[in-house]
């Protein structure tokens, strides 16, 4: 064949009709027909090397197929693993994602919002967003968004965010049971939804032992950089301390500078935990005993609840949760 085969061609081969090919071949109606018929067009479609014409697809039905996904920090372990995630399920619904990196600046933020508006995607996945309101419009109705790690205090927007407190619980619990009452929390900062979250669910565990949650430095950033700042603020105002709970692990890594620098012994002297298990901590010396959340997962379920939201922009707004578990490693030993 020497032309572009077109939708008729497929149809031919898989001997069905050419709307019931379009349909088969449209992630957005391949409900409308059977399985085994579907699997018979996109076997054809495969056969003949046949690609749909995005454009004129877009000119139709006034969507790009295409999502924006931002971000605040490509250099951060976590994010990649999701924006996988994030790449595959928007694949699986025939979209292709366009990423922004915002390096945490605001301003960034709404350059490429608007950017991103300017070649019509058909919505937002962002990783970016405070614990305000985000929720977006444009001409007059909302944009499809769905926040990815984050989420807002007035639940508007639907989002996809590991269980920070049950994470937090887990780790106290972990700490008290290895005999440690003097224990700290190095939080993130408290605009973001993980930040305050995980400093609550901080304050909720030591209560339920009875312990003082007291001990708690808020680091400018989840970095090394803000982790390293909150420890020796820390060491400084709260002689004691016998273990920290780091609010993530880039923390948790900034922990562990500090105290060489002050000649303090992990775990030894100061236990530490942190919070994600990005690929990193396992690798340091202590191995980092940390929470473990399903990064592919989040993004994943978020690309989902994407084009659920593209379908109805005006349905209800979901909350999506997903389980975490405790890595235990060798950064705790036991009160002395």
């Amino acid at each position: 064949m020497d032309r572009a085969p077109t939708i008729k061609d497929v149809a031919e081969l898989a001997k069905v009709h050419a709307a019931t090919a379009s349909r088969a071949l449209n992630p957005a109606t391949r409900s409308m027909v059977t399985a085994r018929t579907a699997n018979r067009v996109l076997e054809a479609a495969r056969t003949l090397g046949y690609a749909p014409n995005s454009a004129a697809r877009s000119l139709r039905t006034r969507t790009s197929l295409v999502a924006g996904v931002i971000i605040p920090d490509l250099r951060n372990p976590m994010f990649p693993p999701i924006v996988r995630g994030i790449e595959d399920g928007l694949r699986a619904g025939g979209y292709m994602a366009l990423l922004g990196n915002t390096d945490g600046d605001p301003a960034r933020e709404r350059e490429l919002l608007d950017a991103m508006r300017g070649r019509q995607t058909d919505g937002f996945i962002l990783a970016t967003s405070r614990r305000d309101s985000v929720a977006m419009e444009e001409g007059g109705r909302p944009v499809p968004t769905v926040l990815v790690n984050r989420r807002t205090d007035a639940a508007d927007v639907p989002s996809v965010t590991a269980d920070n407190a049950v994470g937090i619980h887990a780790l106290v619990r972990l700490l008290v049971a290895a005999g440690h009452t003097r224990i700290a929390h190095l939080a993130g900062p408290q605009d973001l939804s993980t930040g305050w979250e995980r400093r609550r669910a901080f304050g909720d565990a030591m209560s339920e032992h009875g312990l003082s949650a007291e001990r708690i430095v808020t680091c400018a950033g989840f970095t090394t950089e803000a982790g390293l700042e909150g420890t020796l603020t820390l060491l400084d105002t709260t002689p004691g301390t016998t273990a920290i709970v780091a609010g993530n692990d880039l923390i948790a890594l900034g922990c562990y500078e500090a105290l060489v620098d002050r000649g303090v012994r992990c775990p030894e002297d100061i236990s530490v935990t942190g919070f994600n298990d990005i690929p990193f901590p396992g690798r340091q010396q202590p191995a980092l005993t940390t929470v473990r959340i399903p990064h592919y997962e989040i993004g994943l379920e978020a690309a989902r609840l994407l084009l659920e939201r593209i379908g109805n922009p005006e349905a209800p707004a979901k909350r999506v949760v997903l389980p975490v578990e405790v890595v235990e490693r060798d950064s705790i030993a036991p009160a002395h």
